[in-house]
């Protein structure tokens, strides 16, 4: 520990945001990192807990009490390796995870966590800066030969471990560029998706290739699903070239709401939306939903809603509203009840900041329309007991509106994917494999040599459980292949 008492002297510090005025005219990120001082104290504050239940409170299991003491020391050079060794993309979750360790963190108990996440932003960023983050070549190759379906933060952790095993791994992508909703589906002012080029130049170098615009076999896809595929590649063609098939693609598949007037004009899932906004953004053309001066409601309350309210405030909507199904959560959770687990709370974000108003407990009984065109949205009020939902008599009201966008989560893997390779699903539609299990069987599904890992697997979930999936089953990849690995877990 840097220095024991830190966590009685100095307070928790959060990272500083650009006033709201300013970062409405633009899709630039707006976070602003710590100083090297400011990184320093508040790793001060890490107690290095005889049991870190950071460590664990993080899915990838980041070291976290490590490399806190190592930027204190000012030994950044030593904390980039600390950090990279459990985590690929330090870059990405230091932006976008919630972070779970500072739920986990012991300072937690009293209400002010070691900014870990903050942390995490300033060493990655610092090794950006300084060039510290080179490419890892193997130093000999395998002459096995992976292919990896999905190019999202568990396709590419994948990617990344297997070719520094000196695998070749061949990353097949349905659009135009790699990220996945990485790229397509966070706006960039959460997440500058230079970024995600500059961690794909480094996985080029490390002998990764990425093949993009190609459709694994063909499939209808819902609306709200982003795909710039131009040509198709079969199930059978990648078992017959690969030594094994990673299948990593995201739970794209949107929670429709079916209602009367669903069909209008100007009702469309929340990716209809962010992704052509994004394209736009880097340099596509313009998206064709507009919030520009309209009252903009969002239906679902989690961070695609969030993102929805950002993006809305950034086109100059009239108004935003947003509505969640399921009671309001509690302002501060019960620590003594719920630490260090993930707790139910409410949560406000940097978009919800910049003008939004809140409401909880609605259903969404119908859209109503003009002329084909959304003019409002009738809604009532719920009362929840036990559980279980109940429709508040006489509580009917509507809401003006005339964009609706649908952000109320995702329901699975899109596509024939699964079908075409034969893949058992679970209850939940997902590919059925088991993690509990040990080598080479750990991520196999129920045919030989191929794997599912991150959404696809597991179902709608966070990149840092992306991230672990990714390594865990590469792990188990290159066992398969070699008979034994000596990659991390």
């Amino acid at each position: 520990m840097g220095k024991p008492t830190g966590f009685l002297e100095y307070q928790r510090l959060a990272e500083a945001y650009e006033p709201v005025g300013k970062r409405l005219k633009n899709y630039q990120e707006f976070v602003l990192h710590l100083s090297d001082d400011q990184a320093k104290v508040q790793g001060a504050r890490c107690m290095d807990c005889g049991i870190p239940f950071c460590n664990n409170g993080c899915p990838v299991n980041n070291l976290i009490p490590d490399w806190n003491d190592l930027v204190f020391h000012g030994r950044w050079r030593e904390a980039i390796d600390a950090l990279h060794s459990t985590n690929n993309f330090p870059e990405f979750t230091s932006r976008i995870c919630p972070a779970p360790c500072e739920e986990a963190c012991t300072l937690n108990i009293d209400k002010s966590p070691v900014g870990i996440k903050s942390i995490e932003r300033a060493i990655i960023d610092k090794a950006g800066e300084n060039g510290w983050v080179v490419p890892q070549p193997p130093a000999s190759k395998t002459g096995k030969k992976v292919a990896i379906v999905g190019s999202g933060p568990a396709g590419l952790a994948a990617a990344q471990q297997l070719a520094r095993a000196g695998h070749d791994v061949t990353v097949f992508e349905k659009n135009a560029a790699i990220g996945g909703l990485l790229r397509y589906g966070i706006p960039d002012f959460k997440l500058d998706k230079r970024l995600i080029d500059w961690r794909m130049a480094q996985m080029q170098a490390e002998g990764v290739n990425f093949v993009t615009n190609t459709m694994v076999t063909r499939s209808d896809l819902p609306a709200g699903v982003a795909k710039d595929a131009k040509k198709t590649v079969s199930a059978e063609q990648l078992m017959k070239q690969f030594d094994a098939v990673i299948l990593a693609g995201g739970a794209e598949h949107p929670r429709d709401l079916p209602v009367p007037g669903r069909a209008l004009d100007g009702v469309h899932f929340a990716l209809e939306f962010l992704i052509p906004q994004n394209k736009q953004v880097a340099g596509g053309r313009k998206n064709p939903i507009s919030a520009t001066g309209k009252d903009v409601l969002v239906i679902g309350g989690g961070d695609t809603g969030s993102d929805c309210v950002g993006t809305s405030n950034r086109h100059g909507a009239a108004s935003v509203t947003q509505i969640e199904l399921l009671a309001r959560p509690p302002e501060q959770e019960d620590g003594t009840l719920v630490w260090p687990y993930w707790p139910l709370k409410l949560r406000t974000s940097s978009s919800h900041h910049e003008g939004c108003e809140r409401d909880w407990s609605i259903a969404t009984k119908e859209f109503i329309g003009e002329n084909g065109k959304l003019k409002a949205v009738k809604a009532v009020r719920l009362e929840w007991q036990n559980g279980k939902m109940s429709e508040v008599a006489g509580s009917g009201f509507e809401i003006k509106a005339d964009l609706v966008l649908l952000a109320m989560g995702f329901l699975g893997p899109i596509g024939g994917v699964l079908d075409a390779f034969g893949v058992t699903k679970d209850a939940r539609s997902n590919a059925k494999a088991d993690t509990e299990a040990n080598g080479a069987a750990a991520y196999a599904t129920s045919v030989a040599k191929v794997f599912a890992a991150g959404d696809m697997r597991r179902g709608q979930s966070l990149i840092v459980w992306a991230i672990r999936e990714g390594r865990q089953c590469a792990r188990a990849v290159d066992e398969f292949l070699m008979g034994s690995t000596t990659l991390p877990r």
